[in-house]
């Protein structure tokens, strides 16, 4: 499908609402945490996208492969999209608070530059984009810093969330290197194969019939799996196709401040200078690796 050269009104107001769904998502991830497990969250979010985004599938006259390369692209997708990020992430949110894992979480782009350079065409390295990496570790190192000096320390669950940055950054290698398929049957694809690999071992491991779960946890926990898990993803590929890549990477920009201030505001979340030098210093980086080196 053709990008449009200027986006509507329609590709703008998906984009804001994409930027809500996943900026906000670490706030329901933080309030989620109160009653579920790492384990259960990423295996709720799966379950629930899977239905969602097969149903939405078939609603499309779209089908699922049967060849078992296809299976293997999506468990490859699966492991490094979903099951991983997703457990690192609500693992590490245990210790860290949602605003400084939004933060940390916007260092996937220049992730995906770096892993872009070895094994992408055409996406060699260039001075600005090695100044903006710089720019963006920079800015980690100063959220991460408190961790290191501090007496209760939670660097590792930084590490963690750092972690699921290059994981989401394999994500996106694997989906330029590995065959194609339409976008929504791959991401239906991915959380089937992801359900099957984690939900047992959740059941197994949480039984979780025999737990109690407060009515916020489990509404937050049902919206992770609705809204950014299978809406987002719909809302993804829509962008994608009528607006281009490029449009979409807007968010880039965006995200860490919406999962900043929404921590602070609906979670009394503290708000540091430090954090927020951090964020500009990552946003900065982001913004410099896009700048073109003339010929």
């Amino acid at each position: 499908m053709a990008h449009n050269d200027t986006p509507t009104l329609k590709n703008w107001l998906s984009l804001l609402l994409l930027i809500f769904l996943w900026g906000t998502s670490f706030m329901f991830t933080a309030v989620s945490l109160e009653s579920f497990s790492p384990l259960a969250i990423v295996s709720l979010r799966v379950l629930i996208a899977a239905i969602i985004l097969t149903l939405f599938m078939y609603a499309k006259g779209w089908r699922l492969p049967v060849e078992p390369l296809a299976w293997g692209v999506f468990l490859l997708l699966g492991l490094a999209g979903n099951l991983l990020p997703f457990f690192l992430i609500s693992t590490g949110q245990k210790d860290i608070s949602s605003g400084i894992t939004g933060l940390l979480m916007a260092f996937m782009p220049l992730a995906t530059m770096i892993l872009a350079h070895y094994f992408v065409s055409g996406e060699s390295l260039n001075r600005f984009k090695i100044f903006g990496f710089l720019l963006g570790i920079t800015g980690v190192a100063i959220v991460l810093w408190p961790s290191l000096v501090g007496v209760h320390s939670n660097l590792l669950s930084g590490l963690l969330i750092l972690l699921a940055t290059f994981s989401y950054a394999i994500n996106a290698i694997l989906v330029r290197r590995l065959p194609s398929y339409n976008p929504v049957v791959t991401a239906a694809g991915m959380t089937i194969v992801s359900s099957i690999a984690v939900v047992p071992l959740w059941l197994w491991q949480d039984l979780p019939w025999q737990q109690s779960y407060s009515l916020k946890a489990t509404l937050s926990m049902l919206w992770l799996g609705v809204g950014p898990t299978a809406y987002g993803t719909i809302i993804l590929f829509s962008v994608i196709a009528t607006a281009g890549p490029t449009f979409l990477s807007y968010i880039n920009y965006v995200i860490p401040v919406v999962a900043y201030f929404t921590g602070a505001l609906l979670l009394g979340e503290v708000i540091e200078w430090h954090s927020l030098a951090a964020m500009l210093l990552i946003i900065l980086g982001i913004a410099l690796t896009r700048k073109r080196v003339a010929d």
